[in-house]
């Protein structure tokens, strides 16, 4: 038998696939790809179907190849999340304007 959540909105969705996001950790910079800045874009339709479009500090990272599905996993594991999809982007390509204020004062960058 499925399990049976309550019922939520996208927006309330995309608020729990944030805060899991929150607990990514960039593999060589103790920050999180949140507050990195390293998710460009959620999108979550209506069967709550999340795609996040997001890039990597380098493009030569070595966690390019599996870094994504790990965040696939993460992502998945959120109550109504039914499939999620990441994608990695270079288009913008990072930079450290990126980060939160407060990923940038973490690593003391002001």
């Amino acid at each position: 038998m499925a399990e049976h959540y309550f019922e939520i909105s996208a927006d309330e969705l995309k608020d729990d696939v944030i805060e899991m996001l929150k607990t990514i950790y960039d593999p060589e910079i103790p920050i999180n790809i949140y507050e990195l800045g390293l998710i460009y874009d959620i999108n979550i339709d209506e069967n709550m179907k999340v795609d996040i479009n997001m890039t990597l500090t380098a493009p030569g990272c070595p966690v390019a190849q599996s870094f994504p599905g790990e965040i696939e996993a993460k992502v998945a594991s959120v109550p109504n999340v039914n499939e999620v999809k990441v994608e990695l982007v270079w288009d913008p390509p990072w930079t450290k304007d990126q980060m939160s204020e407060a990923a940038q004062l973490q690593l003391g960058m002001f």
